[in-house]
């Protein structure tokens, strides 16, 4: 039997998903798993259909952001990104009052790309 186009499966990534509180947004550890520990990436948004992408990149890319840092403890593999300007955008864009709340987006991964999609309208709340 040849099983030369079959990967394993890795249970320990689990569901991507993006989360987006007044303190900031937090991409989960299955993100950066997924998406193999991206040095760099391109935060997209798409403000008509109201969701947003994550696509690594390298360096050099026009608006690559630094995402994964490999120079430090490799252990914590959750990403946080503080940026106001970031915070008021997607809330603007979705109405979101982050005094009371914050919200969870899960993620699609498309491993052919190296992108994970987020549908903003799917957001569950969280407290």
């Amino acid at each position: 039997m040849d099983l030369s186009n079959f990967k394993p499966f890795n249970f320990q990534e689990g569901v991507p998903y993006l989360s987006v509180t007044e303190n900031g947004v937090t991409f989960n550890k299955a993100v950066t798993l997924k998406m193999q520990k991206p040095e760099y990436v391109l935060f997209l948004i798409d403000r008509q259909e109201k969701m947003v992408a994550l696509k690594a990149c390298d360096e050099k890319t026009p608006n690559a952001v630094k995402f994964f840092n490999t120079n430090r403890n490799n252990t914590i593999l959750s990403v946080r990104w503080n940026s106001r300007d970031l915070l008021n955008t997607l809330s603007q864009l979705m109405d979101w009052d982050l005094s009371k709340g914050g919200y969870r987006i899960s993620g699609t991964f498309y491993q052919e790309d190296n992108v994970i999609l987020f549908d903003l309208k799917e957001s569950i709340i969280i407290k």
